[in-house]
């Protein structure tokens, strides 16, 4: 998406660019974001911009000279860094720690306050960590945000990415007995056990699920398998860790059913998290401003983000944001400047 700077936006861009080096060294690790939370509350104080302390890390800030409507919302939090800090700018882009995952997206978030554009911003910390140590979802249920719309600015390409999966993590438990490896007919192999369970997940095919016109796909995944003691003892037990994607219209306990019967008379089953889904809310009028203000594509969210918090607040979400998506987590993660004016531009465009 090459962005060629209009008169004047040279000037934009490199602010940009240096805003998101300016976040990238600042160490935010998930539960390690106070300092980061204390430097963006005074960026935007200094600016003139009203500024209000919601506990938990949390910021909320605005122009001064009102309320909006709608919110721009972002997390602090990055995933550990990877060798890659300090941050850097070279040829076209920002490179480190959380560039597109999502300090690029603060950078455009704190440049429109500052410019007094008509939004809210909030800045919230642990989102790359599992559900129960959300600090949004508490946060919604503490303090009622009065915005009417809320675009959450995780890494989209640019694009506006409608709705999102829920997400379940899961312990598979595999029990066998344990004994010599010699004479493995004396034992009952908890590892044995467990693959045939996982070929049989692996062998479940994805599930197409439509919401406002949009094709999602929920599918589950074994991402670790942790057993066994020595190399010539039999394991009697066996975890499996599972990742199941869930789509629109599914509940958090529906989903639970369906991974149960997905798993029945294979291991035991615990699920650790449940993050719901969220609808794709593009009959909201202000989803339909954005994308005419962008001429953005439109595309399903195949991944959860928090306006799955948001829906279940009560809030209308959708996530647009400079980041791109194939970077996020990356050792080698960076933004484009480009993608950065681009957002920036799309924000303004819809502010008026």
């Amino acid at each position: 998406m090459p962005v060629t700077p209009a008169p004047g936006e040279s000037e934009l861009a490199e602010r940009l660019a240096a805003r998101t080096l300016e976040l990238i060294d600042i160490p935010s690790e998930s539960r390690e974001e106070s300092a980061l939370a204390a430097h963006v509350a005074n960026v935007l104080r200094e600016g003139g911009a009203v500024v209000e302390d919601l506990g938990d890390d949390c910021v909320l800030a605005y122009p001064a000279e009102t309320r909006p409507s709608v919110l721009l919302a972002g997390h602090l939090d990055t995933v550990p860094a990877q060798g890659n800090l300090p941050g850097r700018i070279e040829r076209g882009h920002v490179h480190g720690l959380g560039a597109s995952d999502m300090q690029g997206a603060l950078a455009v978030m704190i440049e429109l306050v500052l410019a007094r554009a008509p939004y809210a911003a909030l800045f919230f910390p642990r989102e790359e960590l599992p559900s129960v140590d959300s600090a949004l979802t508490p946060l919604l249920s503490r303090h009622t945000l009065d915005h009417e719309f809320v675009v959450v600015m995780e890494p989209t390409d640019g694009q506006l990415h409608a709705g999102c999966l829920g997400n379940i993590n899961a312990a598979w438990t595999f029990s066998g007995r344990s004994g010599h490896s010699a004479r493995p007919w004396q034992a009952d192999n908890a590892i044995h056990r467990a693959a045939i369970g996982i070929a049989a997940l692996a062998s479940a095919p994805s599930i197409p699920v439509v919401s406002n016109g949009l094709t999602y796909h929920e599918v589950a995944s074994v991402t670790r398998v942790e057993g066994g003691i020595a190399a010539n003892v039999i394991p009697d037990r066996c975890v499996a860790h599972v990742n199941y994607r869930y789509g629109p219209g599914k509940t958090p306990e529906e989903a639970e059913k369906r991974l149960h019967a997905m798993t029945a008379g294979l291991g035991e089953l615990e699920v650790t998290g449940n993050s719901g889904a969220a609808p794709a809310a593009l009959d909201h009028p202000l989803a339909q401003k954005l994308i005419k203000a962008g001429d953005l594509t439109v595309a399903p969210k195949q991944a959860w983000t928090p306006v799955a918090e948001f829906a279940a607040a009560g809030y209308a979400a959708v996530n647009f944001g400079p980041g791109q998506t194939a970077q996020a987590h990356q050792r080698t993660e960076s933004i484009t400047i480009d993608g950065l004016l681009h957002a920036h531009r799309v924000l303004e465009a819809f502010g008026t």
